[in-house]
């Protein structure tokens, strides 16, 4: 056999090997994650519950779910062993902010936006501008006789009979 021939098997063993050692890596890293659990640890299990380490045995965990809830789990139901911070801030919703002497980013622009004015001159603005309110469904006089006029025309050629084939204006 050729060299060409046995280059798409070569490839696609090689393939294979790329994607069992991976996973095997994966599995490896899981498992250890899973055997450094200490009681205290918050983790999430496959399912999604999000609970603290109370007992950590052979095969299995014994979560506390909350207050009277103990749960026992196997050591393989857990997804993932979470940092104290990422914890509190998921179950709990408490934010451990690191810069707490950073500047603050406002929600809106309005503090960013630094004014000359005194706050006197833009209430006396903003009173301006409400006297001069517009009303958008209200329509002018001229648009009205210009209506009433179209409105005329379209009456006027609905009196007149219509015209067949034929019939022309011609005097017989």
């Amino acid at each position: 056999m050729s060299p060409v021939t046995l280059l798409p098997f070569i490839v696609l063993i090689g393939a294979m090997f790329l994607m069992t050692r991976s996973a095997k890596k994966k599995q490896q890293q899981a498992a250890s994650m899973r055997n450094d659990m200490q009681p205290g640890s918050g983790v999430r299990t496959i399912g999604g519950m999000y609970a603290t380490v109370k007992e950590v045995n052979e095969d299995t965990v014994l979560l506390d779910a909350g207050p009277g809830v103990d749960l026992l789990f196997a050591k393989n139901s857990i997804g993932a062993v979470l940092t104290d911070d990422e914890y509190n801030r998921i179950v709990h919703g408490i934010e451990h902010d690191l810069k707490s002497d950073s500047d603050v980013v406002p929600d809106d622009a309005s503090s960013l936006t630094e004014s000359t004015e005194t706050d006197d001159s833009v209430d006396d603005a903003a009173a301006a501008s409400d006297d001069k309110a517009v009303d958008l469904g209200k329509k002018d006089a001229t648009d009205e006789v210009q209506e009433k006029t179209a409105d005329a025309e379209q009456a006027e050629a609905a009196e007149e009979p219509k015209k067949t084939d034929g019939d022309s204006d011609a005097k017989k």
